[in-house]
């Protein structure tokens, strides 16, 4: 091959190679779907993790999306609501992003009430009977005590150990979770009799923390 044939070659090489990478990042830089729209939408915040699209028909759906068709696109609606929910939730949180096909994400409107910090799961852990006779109405002197030093093992769907507290003097513990579904199982603690049943509870995405009384058994009867 000839030096003119060969730099021929290697010029056209290159120019396929150009041109390949151009129509890979058209591919990449574009957006064909509504799915794809949202996915974009979605990918814009960590709490907007796990959200579904708006059920109508599922009771106290504390978080959706919504996604509608626009002229240059979609517009994706995205509520985070919490307190209450199988009421209609107390409080609200919403977002409107535009997403173009050109995979451009703008934020069109954001309103609702201030978003909790955190999300997971917090409460307190009591140990009652603390009286052998229960009265009515209940004597305060015999209301559940307070468990400093119970500890409590959160395990998410598939039975995988994620976190674990003690409860603080007040009896009170907090643990940070992402969303998803899990179980806290309190360990045996001195001096009590058994465990409380383990207690399936859920973390909702950007909502506030879950709330969870966790009851130990005094044997005092």
């Amino acid at each position: 091959m000839t030096l003119v044939a060969r730099q021929s070659a290697v010029a056209a090489l290159v120019l396929l190679v150009a041109l390949a990478a151009c129509s890979s990042t058209g591919a990449s830089g574009s957006v064909t779907t509504a799915a794809g729209a949202v996915q974009l939408a979605l990918a814009q915040q960590g709490r907007f993790k796990g959200i579904a699209p708006l059920d109508e028909n599922l009771i106290g759906q504390a978080s959706w999306y919504q996604v509608t068709t626009a002229e240059d696109g979609w517009q994706v609606l995205i509520r985070i609501g919490w307190g209450d929910c199988p009421a209609g939730c107390i409080n609200e949180h919403r977002w409107t992003y535009a997403v173009g096909k050109d995979a451009r994400v703008d934020l069109v409107s954001e309103t609702g009430d201030p978003l909790p910090s955190t999300t997971g799961v917090r409460g307190t852990v009591t140990a009652g009977p603390t009286c052998p006779v229960e009265h009515d109405p209940p004597d305060p002197a015999c209301a559940p005590r307070l468990v400093a030093g119970a500890v409590l093992v959160v395990t998410d769907a598939a039975g995988t150990e994620v976190a674990r507290a003690t409860s603080t003097e007040d009896g009170s513990f907090s643990i940070e979770l992402g969303p998803g579904a899990y179980r806290l199982t309190a360990q045996p603690a001195d001096g009590l009799m058994g465990t409380p049943e383990p207690m399936a509870f859920e973390v909702e995405a950007g909502g506030p923390m879950t709330e969870l009384q966790v009851s130990y058994d005094t044997g005092i009867r």
